[in-house]
């Protein structure tokens, strides 16, 4: 008597359309999220479900989070803040961003070592400038072969982005 389940899936996300604080953050239900710094002050398409929110830009997925429930709490991805960081290199040592990639193991020991003698040899905000254009190598390299390049460097004795790179 029953019918036959549908062939298709049941899609149980909430499609949100939150705009994006001065912080590159979104609100959804009491909890923040990073997106990327150019979405500041723009409405973006998130689809929240039981388990991640995704956030659009458009038609492209530009960042996924766990869905947090504690109210107050906050996912922020570092590299949404790259951009921001180059112009103010100072902000990052005590950034939240940094700590919560620290905590998930994104920013390893490896990028740590290469920070320390950036800043020994260029001094804190060139060093720390350095360290960011390394860290944008992610967005088009595999992190395996970023952490390749910087222990060559390491080794090498330089903490040039572009010697990293060509690693």
């Amino acid at each position: 008597l029953l019918r036959p389940l549908p062939a298709d899936g049941f899609d149980t996300g909430t499609a949100l359309w939150p705009k994006a604080d001065r912080f590159a953050r979104i609100s959804v239900g009491k909890c923040r999220y990073s997106v990327p710094a150019r979405l500041i002050g723009k409405a973006v398409r998130v689809r929240l479900t039981a388990n991640e929110l995704h956030v659009f830009d458009g038609p492209a997925t530009v960042a996924v989070h766990p869905r947090l429930v504690a109210s107050g709490d906050e996912h922020l991805v570092l590299d949404h803040y790259l951009e921001i960081l180059a112009r103010k290199p100072g902000a990052l040592p005590g950034s939240v961003p940094l700590a919560q990639a620290r905590e998930d193991g994104s920013f390893t020991a490896a990028h740590e070592a290469l920070w320390a003698q950036a800043r020994r040899k260029l001094g804190d905000g060139a060093g720390t400038r350095a360290l960011i254009e390394v860290l944008l190598l992610h967005r088009r390299l595999p992190a395996a072969s970023v952490t390749a390049g910087i222990e060559a460097a390491l080794t090498a004795g330089t903490c040039s982005p572009d010697v990293v790179a060509v690693q």
